[in-house]
């Protein structure tokens, strides 16, 4: 059974808080959060770059298992018709800047200005990607996350009309399980990705689970257009 090496940053993740926190402070370095995401663990800001950063990893985990995905009836018929256009990597800094300021959240969301660099940085390394939804050249939907070999972290996803935020998580879903991925992590269980077949499993199976994915030499593929056939 694969094992986890030790952190050069963090405790074991199995030394969390019952509220899932690992650690306080340190920074938000590539190196650092790749650390940190090899080891079942991600930052989680107070929404205030200047508190020191909370890292996590909560027990019970949030999964999306591809075997379990659910696409309701209107949804593919939303995915039928063809309505948005759907890529990938193509506006990463906008898709995660979409997440921190979509309707509701200005103020009060834990993707802060600091974490918006990060990963952007992150992105230009390779390490993080996005799927972006289209409506008349318009962005209006996407999600991104943090790829680690064979497993990728889904951070975050927002909408500017209805459905194309699903839209964008069942396109990742589908092109991550076409690159040979095989952990989708969604952190935390939410009543939208309770709807699209998400479960949860105790945190050891979690890092279990990351510890084989990671030994897997996938690629998220190139950027461009997603096309995937919706039956």
């Amino acid at each position: 059974m694969a094992m986890l090496p030790p952190s050069r940053y963090f405790p074991p993740a199995e030394y969390a808080t019952e509220e899932g926190l690992v650690a306080i402070g340190g920074c938000l370095e590539p190196d650092w959060l790749l650390d940190a995401y090899q080891h079942g663990i991600f930052p989680w800001p107070c929404g205030d770059d200047r508190w020191p950063i909370p890292w996590f990893s909560p027990d019970p985990r949030a999964v999306l298992e591809f075997d379990r995905l659910h696409i309701s009836r209107s949804l593919r018929r939303t995915l039928r018709k063809g309505i948005f256009q759907v890529t990938c990597d193509q506006a990463f800094a906008e898709v995660i800047r979409g997440c921190a300021e979509a309707p509701g959240r200005r103020g009060a969301t834990w993707i802060t200005p600091a974490m918006i660099r990060a990963y952007c940085r992150l992105h230009q390394l390779g390490y993080t990607h996005s799927v972006e939804v289209w409506q008349d050249e318009k962005l209006v939907g996407g999600v991104y996350g943090v790829a680690v070999g064979g497993a990728f972290s889904a951070e975050s996803m927002f909408h500017l009309v209805s459905d194309a935020s699903k839209v964008a998580l069942v396109h990742l879903v589908r092109r991550l399980q076409a690159q040979g991925y095989q952990l989708v992590d969604v952190q935390e269980m939410s009543p939208h990705l309770a709807r699209l077949g998400a479960r949860t499993i105790p945190r050891q199976e979690f890092l279990r689970r990351l510890a084989e994915a990671l030994t897997l030499p996938v690629q998220f593929g190139p950027p461009g257009i997603l096309h995937f056939h919706w039956p």
